[in-house]
């Protein structure tokens, strides 16, 4: 594998560690009051009828999760919002508090003050990568249902440790790839497909964005700079690190850019935007609670050195007992595969199903289908046949399931399982080597290297699975 290409030109201080069970009842006191708010401001229903609920990182895709999906739901409030960067939680509770017309959300520093509310129901985690199965873990250790921005960990360990901890205190947990709740698109594809409409399943080809075209198109220093700085003024530096090897901060490392591409907080576009196109092909082969049995890829990691150290480019393939083949490729690998198979990407990421009478493409701006009848927006599969779950939006399914204790449309599992595909072909890539999948097991077969990759250490400061 060829694994290096040449360059592209163009505080607060960190509170002292407690025990979890001292440090929970000690803030359990503290902050157990509840918030009182106006009848009128609610309408007929009070205050106690609504869910409570925390977003935890406030950043760019917080808000379009919090402002456009959870407040405008008439049943449930955003009271808390938290963030390393104190100008980020203060402005979303600000933005939070003008749209509910009252003082309702306060902004909060520390995760674990939170999860120490007794009065909170749920919390949305939108945090960097590395963040999400550590507090999404903590959070069902405190019993509230957690709705968890995708992919789940750098590490898919973490992931089976969140599993664990969600099974034994019996919470909801909605994973936040949205497709399968926001465009209806994605449901009548997957339900052709299940529904023998281009026959008989045998190949599924996905694609997303990697980092080379993000080099490609997005104003910033390529692989960021590694220049030693001080963090900014209300950035609690060592708690956004959390669990995360201890580095020196500089420019590039926490942001957008950073969080996606730095090996220590994440996969990479592998699995930041693959989870999208992914998610689509398990639930169209109806593998959400099983995976592949082989997985193979090539790709490329940028030059030595460099901050941002997640894969550049990727293609992978895996391969199902059934004897369906998936592949995932990273756009400059998946340009010239696509156009030398006829495949029409209409959009930055999207999936390809191909059966033995026919094919179906599904992306987030149309249905295309060998059979044109497919791609007519009313078209439904009928009601004697498979059909999937409907619902008005991700959110919305995420507020029900919390009311009804049934299992969201995009639950814990079905997550895992589609992460499993980055975390294979990350491996495989990285290794140079095929990689033998036990599905049942959820194991590597024969390599004890490429297991080992499969977890991560956490610091012991903020090691979360500790507790």
């Amino acid at each position: 594998m060829n694994t290096t290409i040449a360059p592209v030109d163009k505080p607060n201080p960190a509170p002292a560690q407690l025990g979890r069970r001292r440090f929970l009842a000690g803030a359990a006191a503290l902050l157990a009051a509840p918030l009182i708010l106006p009848s009128r401001l609610f309408g007929a229903a009070a205050p106690s009828n609504h869910l409570r609920i925390a977003i935890i990182g406030c950043g760019s895709r917080a808000r379009s999760l919090v402002l456009h999906g959870a407040a405008p739901e008439p049943d449930a409030r955003v009271v808390l919002a938290c963030d390393c960067f104190a100008s980020r939680r203060e402005k979303m509770a600000e933005d939070l508090n003008k749209h509910y017309g009252a003082t309702v959300c306060a902004a909060v520093a520390d995760h674990r003050e939170v999860l120490a509310r007794p009065d909170i129901d749920g919390v949305i985690i939108a945090t960097t990568d590395h963040w999400h199965a550590p507090i999404a873990h903590d959070a069902a250790l405190a019993g509230k249902d957690v709705y968890v921005e995708k992919p789940l960990a750098p590490a898919l360990a973490w992931a089976f440790k969140l599993r664990e901890a969600a099974a034994r205190k019996k919470i909801v947990v909605q994973y936040g790839t949205q497709q399968r709740g926001s465009q209806t698109q994605f449901r009548r594809a997957c339900e052709f497909v299940r529904n023998g409409y281009i026959g008989k399943l045998k190949e599924i080809v996905c694609w997303c964005p990697d980092m080379a075209a993000e080099i490609q198109h997005a104003q910033v220093q390529p692989y960021g700079s590694i220049d030693p700085a001080e963090p900014p003024a209300g950035f609690d530096y060592d708690r956004w690190l959390g669990p995360a090897p201890e580095k020196p901060y500089t420019v590039d490392r926490c942001t957008r850019f950073g969080g996606y591409h730095i090996y220590d907080y994440s996969l990479g576009f592998i699995a930041g935007w693959g989870a999208h196109p992914l998610d689509i092909a398990q639930w169209g082969l109806d593998a959400d609670r099983t995976g592949p049995v082989r997985c193979e890829g090539t790709g490329l990691l940028p030059p030595k050195g460099r901050l941002w150290d997640s894969l550049e480019s990727f293609d992978m393939r895996c391969d199902y007992a059934g004897g369906v083949r998936l592949q995932l490729a990273g756009w400059r690998a998946a340009a010239p595969m696509l156009e030398r198979r006829g495949i029409r990407a209409r959009a930055a990421h999207g999936t390809h199903f191909i059966g033995e009478k026919g094919w179906l493409t599904v992306d987030r701006s149309a249905l295309l289908a060998s059979d044109r009848r497919l791609q007519d927006k009313d078209r439904e599969v009928s009601e004697n046949e498979i059909r999937l779950r409907r619902t008005k939006s991700h959110m919305r399914d995420f507020f029900d399931c919390m009311r009804s204790r049934g299992e969201p449309l995009s639950h814990l599992e079905a997550a895992i399982r589609s992460d499993t595909l980055s975390h294979l072909g990350n491996i495989a890539i990285r290794l140079a080597r095929p990689l033998r999948w036990d599905p049942a097991a959820e194991k590597i077969i024969g390599d004890d290297e490429a297991a080992a990759m499969l977890d991560r250490p956490l610091r012991a400061k903020w090691n979360t699975f500790a507790a």
